[in-house]
């Protein structure tokens, strides 16, 4: 009997191998394929690729996907999913523009409110779907058409005609927030390491690359937030119990409820964000920004390890799908590839990340 016991003991203290405790790690995959993309172009494509001026150019695409993928995978963790986010990247786009161009409000006052109104449609979302009890999936691409629709309209009105609002960059010009969303961060070191040589720099003396682009740091500490939520607080434990089984999590006291409708104003908050970021560095906006970035999103969030079912994923492998994004997008224009090789890579790696996605979850949860 004391040898039983001593045996069962020792089979709950064992300890799990380290490629065991690797391979229930959502973003395994998203990292695996960062790698061998990096490998491929480093293959194939021109050394400039990788050069600190390469990296800034397939960084900064990747930030601003970034930002809108680790937004929907935490609501695809929590068992829902928002296909109005690109949509709403050019709405919010549209009452930016409006507000800071039309109405001259300064960016301490328009964005908060940009901000805000999107994130009170995303509530409205989620609030249709517990509602109803419809699909996120049907609600939302409802709200992608709606709001599409409405950027068209709003800005022929706010701009006398046309389907895009100039003057953006007139508007901001001196506010002292404008540098906090738009141009490059850390210039004045970028300009002493140049002078010491370690980084590339014209005849001058002044840095080939000005600094870092805002969105990149954006980006990262996104990522780091969402993480540190999603593993290390109670409302990361109330995303994760909803989107695996939201009926014994209402049972168990999470407000699965609030959880929701939180996440679907996160989507549109971050939609928001890209937004602004964007239309200030561009100085204008448009009816088509954000154009299929909610299908990007939901991609690069299902390359980073998010189930399609809910319950699983991570902020950290969203963050990883997204510079894959990056890379293979301004990657292709430094090799001899046709860049219409870009779609069948998204369908093929959306399709990989799915089987590898369940495979891992058959091995995790034992399922056959």
């Amino acid at each position: 009997m004391t040898m039983q016991i001593d045996a069962q003991r020792d089979e709950r203290i064992k300890k799990e191998s380290l490629p065991a405790r690797l391979m229930r790690r959502p973003e395994l995959g998203a990292i695996g394929g960062v790698i061998l993309v990096t490998v491929f172009f480093l293959i194939t494509a021109d050394g400039a690729m990788f050069t600190l001026s390469g990296v800034m150019n397939f960084m900064t695409p990747a930030a601003q996907l970034g930002i809108l993928a680790i937004a929907a995978s935490m609501l695809m963790i929590g068992g829902e999913f928002d296909l109005s986010i690109g949509s709403m990247v050019a709405f919010s786009g549209l009452v930016f523009g409006a507000l800071v161009v039309n109405l001259g409000l300064p960016l301490i006052l328009a964005i908060p409110l940009t901000m805000a109104f999107a994130a009170a449609i995303g509530g409205v979302n989620g609030a249709i779907v517990l509602r109803t009890r419809l699909p996120s999936f049907i609600v939302t691409l409802a709200s992608l058409f709606i709001l599409r629709g409405l950027s068209l309209v709003g800005l022929k009105f706010f701009s006398g005609g046309s389907t895009q609002l100039r003057g953006v960059r007139e508007a901001v010009s001196g506010d002292f927030l404008a540098t906090v969303f738009s141009g490059d961060a850390f210039g004045g070191l970028f300009v002493w390491l140049a002078r010491h040589g370690v980084i590339d720099s014209f005849d001058n003396g002044m840095p080939k690359v000005p600094g870092i682009p805002v969105e990149i740091l954006w980006f990262i500490a996104f990522a780091l937030i969402a993480t540190y939520v999603l593993l290390r607080t109670s409302a990361g434990n109330w995303i994760f119990t909803t989107g695996g089984n939201s009926n014994a999590a209402q049972n168990s006291g999470v407000p699965v409820r609030r959880v929701k409708i939180s996440l679907f104003m996160l989507t549109a908050a971050a939609a928001a964000l890209v937004a602004i970021i964007t239309v200030i560095d561009a100085g204008s906006t448009d009816a088509r920004r954000g154009f299929q970035k909610e299908f990007e999103a939901i991609i690069a969030a299902v390359i980073g390890g998010c189930l399609l079912t809910g319950g699983y994923g991570s902020a950290i492998g969203a963050f990883f799908g997204a510079i894959i994004f990056g890379m293979v997008t301004i990657g292709l224009t430094y090799t001899r590839l046709d860049q219409d090789w870009f779609q069948v890579f998204l369908g093929g790696m959306l399709l990989l990340a799915v089987v590898f996605n369940n495979f891992i979850r058959q091995r995790v949860t034992g399922e056959r």
